[in-house]
């Protein structure tokens, strides 16, 4: 089996990848380990940035977002009781957010891929990335029981953390920057309308809580819990009772409560793999990064990935130039740090550690009372937060 881009993963960066590619002329051949309902189903993120919006329309997969997704021009801040409001348009000159799941996002993907695209095949677990410094790298896969090998001239690992594609850069080259939190989310989805019609992020001396919606009657909420917490472990009434403390507000704004039909922790964590390339081998989205997600990056951080390879591979196509696919790491890693710090500054300005002292909280709520009354921090986190341009 040949074909010229390889792509390990059927995640939204190993699927925008391959539309990318074929609305460039580019063939490829998606390779996913998992079957189609699990990829359709798996809860990920739901915040797509200005740019993430833009690229979708303009790769022809942006009609069912434009219809179903949440436009949101802002989020609001809370803290000490009080609410403040960080209105994104008018601080950056007309940039938004949508809200709309990366369930969502894959299921149009793949209906394109599958109508329109390259082979994608489901249930194809990669085993191995051979020759990356030749100019056949080659993947060994297994599907329906059968052994084979996809032959390519480049082959991108948009396979997770725990995927095989990274394995193919050497010890040597490899170079790895983590930090792991000591608490994790509790998330919830409820059959319940959102309680506001915008993002609310509160800080709370009993620790972080999001108030975010999967749709205009669907909940998708969060507690910060401690690091290993079991979801089970909490009955949906403390989880209802722990919200309302955490976003409670000097006026009347309340809480509204509905049947909880989903609970699962996410552990908090900051990871950077560099080089992002290796010969003939790429790596894109979480095989070579990973954000916590009070920034609402991982996603977006995928999608300024393949833009970026997509590109860079028709640039090579057109002109016979290596010069954009051999800058591709140097110039995702600009965008990827800049976002690593913005999720980090979020996650430390809004959650409580365990050996957080008086001092650190004071200056929590001394940075939060910044973001209030200044327009420049406030155009700072309005900037981040819709989204970092693509080209950087």
């Amino acid at each position: 089996m040949r074909t010229t881009v390889g792509i390990i993963g059927a995640g939204p960066a190993g699927l925008l990848l391959a539309r990318l590619l074929h609305n460039a002329g580019i063939d490829s051949v998606v390779l996913e380990s998992r079957d189609r309902s699990y990829v359709e189903h798996r809860q990920r993120a739901g915040i797509l940035e200005q740019g993430t919006v833009d690229v979708l329309r303009a790769a022809g997969a942006g009609e069912r977002m434009d219809r179903e997704g949440l436009r949101h021009d802002g989020i609001e801040l809370r803290f000490a009781k009080q609410r403040h409001r960080v209105d994104f348009p008018g601080l950056t000159g007309g940039r938004s957010v949508m809200v709309y799941a990366q369930t969502e996002v894959c299921k149009d993907l793949i209906a394109l891929q599958l109508k329109e695209g390259g082979p994608l095949l489901f249930e194809a677990e990669a085993l191995e990335v051979e020759g990356a410094e030749s100019e056949r790298p080659r993947v060994r896969f297994r599907h329906e029981g059968q052994e084979d090998v996809l032959e390519c001239e480049y082959v991108v690992g948009c396979d997770g953390f725990w995927g095989v594609a990274r394995k193919a850069f050497p010890a040597g080259l490899s170079r790895v920057f983590e930090r792991t939190y000591p608490y994790a989310w509790l998330g919830i989805l409820a059959d319940v309308a959102p309680s506001h019609d915008e993002l609310v992020y509160a800080r709370h001396d009993r620790g972080f809580a999001l108030l975010s919606m999967r749709s205009p009657s669907v909940s998708r909420l969060y507690l910060q819990v401690p690091a290993g917490t079991d979801a089970e472990a909490w009955r949906d009434e403390e989880i209802w009772d722990e919200l309302e403390r955490r976003f409670e507000t000097d006026d009347d704004w309340r809480l509204e409560r509905g049947p909880i039909t989903q609970k699962s922790v996410t552990p908090m964590r900051s990871y950077v793999h560099e080089p992002m390339r290796h010969g003939r081998v790429f790596l894109a989205g979480d095989a070579a990064h990973i954000v916590p997600p009070t920034g609402a990056k991982g996603l977006n951080l995928a999608v300024g990935d393949v833009v970026t390879l997509a590109r860079a591979l028709a640039h090579e196509k057109e002109t016979g130039s290596p010069g954009l696919l051999e800058t591709y790491s140097a110039t995702c890693l600009r965008r990827i740090w800049q976002a690593e710090r913005f999720s980090y500054d979020m996650t430390t300005l809004l959650h409580a550690g365990p050996e957080e002292t008086p001092f650190d909280a004071r200056l929590q709520l001394a940075r939060l009372g910044r973001i209030a009354s200044s327009r420049a921090a406030e155009t700072d986190l309005a900037e981040a937060y819709t989204g970092f341009p693509l080209d950087v």
